[in-house]
């Protein structure tokens, strides 16, 4: 069977989405990157830049876009450990891969730079020098303006396939799997980016991803704070759903509940959709996995779980 197209899992987190890239990565021809990368998708990444260097281009979006860019490229992702996995996005993609891409970006993304002189502190009430470590300049960058989206667009995915096509050659594979969960709302920019790539949306059904979410340190610890966070996702995914095209675009849509229930036809299934043979991983869907949620709210706060996410359940498929 031919070479895979680049895979992206997408989920409202808690849904099974690291289970399934951890599968989709033990197959021979897919390399998984090992970590939340957040750079595409996430505010300050390569989604928001491509609309503030083309359709809301000014001297001013240009440059804050190019700001937070660089912030997270070069100061937060190195810094920052993954919460599960222990790397920071330059280690799991591989340092030379990424900051080959990095480095390139920016001859490639700014018009040019100059500095910015910066009066001293209390120049406005009096003819006051600037303190010793006070900066006297500021530098400033001038992006390019791309009239052409495509153009800008191609930049972007020579950097992805830098970063993420090394670090799958490095695996010795040909294909790769990125997972971050909010890709299942930024499918349009990630076909864009990406034309050829496979979405896998992996759900499950919404109450135990409530439950889920409870028990998360990075979220809400109350039912009620659970559902603020989730049901605009699955409100605007739904909204997104109805409205979307996906004719001719390689679209897989999986359930935590069938992959457990029936794992070596499932996996079959997947793997055929995805273009590739069918492969014996380590990793599997269990049923007890997933059962374990079933008894974490009592009836009555399930009842509420229920009735606060009644036009959302079944619009997923789950009765």
């Amino acid at each position: 069977m031919s070479t895979p197209s680049p895979v992206f899992v997408a989920g409202t987190g808690r849904s099974g989405t690291s289970q399934l890239a951890d599968i989709l990565g033990e197959h021979p021809l897919i390399h998984r990157i090992p970590i939340e990368t957040r750079f595409i998708v996430d505010p300050g990444g390569l989604r928001d830049l491509a609309d503030a260097l083309t359709i809301r281009c000014d001297p001013i979006v240009g440059e804050d876009a190019l700001r937070r860019l660089g912030d997270m490229l070069t100061v937060r992702l190195p810094g920052r450990l993954g919460r599960d996995r222990g790397y920071t996005v330059p280690m799991a993609i591989g340092e030379r891969h990424y900051w080959d891409a990095v480095g390139r970006l920016w001859s490639e993304l700014v018009a040019c730079t100059y500095d910015e002189a910066v009066p001293a502190a209390g120049a406005r009430h009096a003819d006051w020098p600037a303190g010793p470590f006070e900066p006297q300049r500021h530098r400033r960058a001038l992006p390019r303006y791309f009239s052409d989206r495509r153009d800008l667009l191609t930049i972007l995915r020579r950097a992805v396939d830098t970063m993420f096509g090394g670090a799958a050659a490095d695996a010795g594979k040909p294909g790769w799997c990125e997972k971050t969960p909010f890709n299942l709302l930024c499918m349009d920019f990630l076909w864009e980016l990406v034309p050829e790539a496979t979405i896998v949306h992996i759900k499950r059904h919404p109450v135990a991803v409530v439950a889920s979410h409870v028990d998360q340190p990075w979220a809400p610890s109350t039912v009620d704070g659970a559902l603020a966070w989730l049901k605009p996702v699955y409100d605007r995914w739904l909204t997104w759903k109805t409205t979307a095209d996906l004719t001719g675009r390689r679209y897989v849509e999986v359930r935590a509940e069938d992959l457990a229930a029936d794992w070596p036809g499932q996996r079959r299934a997947l793997f055929a959709r995805l273009g590739v043979d069918d492969h014996a991983t380590r990793s599997t869907f269990e049923p007890h996995r997933l059962d374990n949620r079933k008894d974490q709210f009592d009836p009555a706060t399930r009842g509420y779980v229920e009735r606060s996410l009644e036009g959302v359940i079944p619009a997923m498929g789950y009765g």
